[in-house]
């Protein structure tokens, strides 16, 4: 999972309908106006590779230079913090410049992605939430070759689903949805990102990105986990405990139904080729 330091790292809210009222989070972007009622709400970082912090104005955390991804581990900050997984699928981007400003994303594979977040009130900006150490975020280690990120690709007929193993019982976590179900995806997404790195401003949970991209010298490459998906009415309530093990998964609905993904994970086996899958244990 070290290959990925180099890679910036940023997210997505609310580009999934309902979630963030679900994560207590709605009235956090109450002053954030969109292009349209369905456009997610803006973009955050949760890693900042070799950023330049020193003498810039930017108000970037510092904890945000730690490095959080792991496929195998969720390290809980404490035993009383309230940490939910939040099930994603995550996009491995190569980045072009023109004149030093962002100009193209191009997603290379996608994957099974555990945004994991810590639910404190009154938190001044969402990246405050993402990143609190060394294995407090996830992203399998099989990754899925995307032939285009676009209609007719190999993405149309996958899925994401999502669970909770807790004292050998498995609950069904976040809602078994399509990933089309995404309010934006592909090339509309493509360009929602691009604006908004290049023009998101300090405001509000939101952060200027494009500060952030010049202080990491312009990097080439980024992990996109492009927004959690609607929690189950236990996943809604259900906040993470020493022992736990979650498991996301992106699979093609082609190959497995829902419940072949839930035998599965029953079974703990699982079809490297067919499929994406992050499982991580609680320490």
């Amino acid at each position: 999972m070290a290959k990925y330091k180099k890679f910036i790292g940023l997210g997505i809210a609310g580009n999934f309908a309902l979630h963030l009222a679900q994560a207590g989070e709605l009235e956090d972007f109450k002053n954030i106006i969109t292009a349209d009622e369905a456009a997610p709400k803006g973009m955050f970082p949760f890693y900042l590779p070799k950023a330049e912090l020193e003498g810039t104005p930017l108000r970037a955390k510092k904890i945000l230079q730690t490095y959080p991804l792991s496929t195998s581990n969720i390290k809980l900050p404490n035993a009383t913090s309230k940490i939910q997984p939040e099930p994603e699928v995550a996009l491995i981007c190569e980045l072009e410049y023109t004149a030093g400003k962002l100009s193209k994303i191009i997603p290379t594979y996608f994957g099974a992605y555990n945004d994991c977040s810590i639910r404190v009130a009154g938190a001044e900006k969402i990246s405050d939430k993402k990143n609190w150490g060394e294995e407090s975020k996830g992203l399998s280690n099989t990754l899925i070759k995307l032939d285009k990120f676009s209609e007719g690709g190999i993405m149309d007929t996958y899925a994401i689903s999502s669970f909770l193993r807790r004292d050998n019982q498995i609950h069904l976590y976040g809602e078994d949805v399509e990933l089309l179900g995404y309010s934006y995806f592909y090339e509309k997404l493509l360009d929602w990102m691009v604006n908004q790195i290049t023009s998101q401003e300090d405001f509000g949970p939101l952060e200027s990105l494009e500060e952030y991209f010049l202080a990491c010298g312009n990097p080439k490459e980024a992990i996109i986990s492009i927004g959690a998906t609607r929690y189950t009415s236990y996943g809604e309530k259900t906040f993470l405990q020493l022992g736990d093990e979650v498991i996301i998964i992106v699979y093609d609905k082609k190959k497995n139904s829902s419940d072949d993904i839930f035998k599965l994970v029953e079974k703990q086996i699982y079809d490297a080729k067919n499929m994406s899958v992050l499982a991580q244990k609680v320490h």
